[in-house]
């Protein structure tokens, strides 16, 4: 995972320090002495994620914080703020400032580290949103985003924990804010989540009998609760479970003895962020629908594709970052409408449809390219990752037979798909897709029911 990491501090040892720690991950680092230089920085280039100083002089780190968030053009970059102030009147004033994160010098590396690629792959998701949503204000289909910024109303909370004494003190912190539903039984409460639309599951960490890392990665993994802000509440001194927990997609987390007003502070941000993203998909989807998807699939269709893949292509050359595109197309789909007819062919593109979008990430793009082809953009994948979810995709189709009801049969399907990169060669996003539809031809001719991929 590589990205732009803007590090803000008067203090050059502690810039040197920062930026040799991300560099050792790989991670491409800006740096500024003072709070003006920040802003402007972000003002003319692209930036993932800031470190941001307190203590610095001219413009202090909440007030730059509270510049960035007020600006739409840096609204949504993640600012962690890093400080030495440690009382937690610091830490609310800074996640007031909107502050995503706020970390306590000195740094321990595996927090800084982790924290950083958490709000990393968070600012990849929402980019790709608002990219989705750009492209389809670009298509004059219907204004953007409208609401207001997701306090309006009390947020829906989700708390696990089996101890009715911490239970009790969550509850009522957070009772002028949000409706708070505890419960005590974890894998009743993945369920609870599964079928009610919550803002923000809290869960305890000193969860009895069950490991709470296990329930934040089945809320992670299940589609409905996906893109479920989860907020672990741990103890001091465990850095190991707060590193892993943020690793496997836990948004935050917060120390004991907890303060009531850093865990209201953190529990509005959130929901603020929830809401926003929900937002954004509902635009993507209102505005999109008609004009841009494939009624029969559901998959986004050529016309959004010939618009959006330009704009990911662009992005990607501009950033220097991989991007990848796999077209496959179903064997020997004539004989399906030639011995079942139509209505079964229909059936079997649903179907397949539905198993590209099961397999495929977050970010990824799906979209039906024509007749019985199919189209799976990747955003900073390279081959090597790309030819790995291809596999998984060819696999989960020809392991399980398509029912179709409309037959009254069961059918064996298959599929063949071709992959390329943009690191091999190609100019133009029209490139890209030949490179890509030479490789599928190159999978039919040797027998389909493979992955082929372009040379470099």
């Amino acid at each position: 995972m590589t990205a732009r990491i803007l590090v803000v501090d008067d203090v050059p040892a502690n810039l040197k320090l920062l930026e040799a720690r991300l560099l050792a991950e790989y991670f491409d680092v800006l740096t500024a002495e003072d709070g003006y230089k920040a802003l402007a920085i972000c003002d003319a280039t692209h930036v993932d994620v800031i470190l941001l100083d307190v203590m610095m002089p001219g413009i202090d780190g909440f007030e730059v914080c509270e510049r960035l968030k007020a600006n739409p053009r840096t609204a949504h970059i993640p600012v962690v703020m890093v400080t030495a102030l440690d009382q937690p009147s610091d830490r609310v004033r800074g996640l007031k400032a909107g502050a995503d994160d706020f970390l306590t010098k000195p740094v321990n590396d595996l927090q800084l580290i982790s924290r950083v690629k958490s709000l990393v792959r968070l600012k990849t998701l929402s980019d790709e949103l608002r990219i989705r949503a750009d492209t389809a204000h670009n298509l004059v289909l219907e204004d953007m985003l409208k609401g207001a910024d997701g306090r309006e109303e009390a947020g829906q909370v989700l708390l696990v924990d089996n101890r009715a004494s911490s239970q009790e003190r969550i509850v009522r912190t957070l009772k002028p804010i949000a409706q708070v539903t505890a419960m005590s039984d974890p894998q009743a409460a993945l369920f609870e989540a599964a079928e009610h639309p919550f803002d923000l599951v809290i869960v305890n960490a000193a969860v009895e009998e069950y490991d709470p890392l296990r329930l934040c990665s089945q809320l992670r993994s299940l589609e409905r609760t996906r893109f479920l802000p989860m907020l672990l509440v741990t103890e001091l001194g465990n850095d190991e479970m707060v590193v892993r927990a943020l690793d496997i997609g836990v948004n935050d987390y917060i120390v004991r003895p907890i303060d009531p007003n850093e865990l209201v502070a953190r529990t509005l941000t959130q929901i603020k962020r929830k809401r926003y993203n929900d937002r954004l998909r509902m635009s993507v989807r209102q505005t999109i629908e008609l004009a841009v998807t494939d009624a029969l699939t559901g998959l986004q269709n050529r016309r959004y594709l010939d618009n959006h893949l330009k704009v990911l292509f662009n992005r990607a050359a501009a950033r220097s970052r991989t991007l990848s595109i796999c077209i496959t197309d179903i064997d020997r789909f004539k004989s399906v409408n030639d011995t079942y007819g139509h209505d079964a062919g229909d059936e079997v593109l649903r179907q397949f449809a539905a198993r590209i979008r099961a397999t495929v990430r977050g970010a990824d793009l799906a979209c039906r390219y024509g007749g019985e082809e199919f189209v799976v953009v990747m955003p900073d994948t390279d081959a090597h990752a790309a030819a790995a979810i291809a596999e998984r995709l060819r696999d989960s189709i020809e392991r399980s037979p398509f029912v179709l009801k409309t037959a009254g049969v069961a059918l064996n399907i298959t599929a063949s798909l071709g992959i390329a990169c943009n690191s091999m060669g190609a100019d133009t996003p029209e490139q890209l897709l030949k490179q890509a539809d030479m490789a599928l031809y190159e999978a039919k001719n040797a027998g389909r029911n493979r992955v082929v991929a372009a040379a470099a």
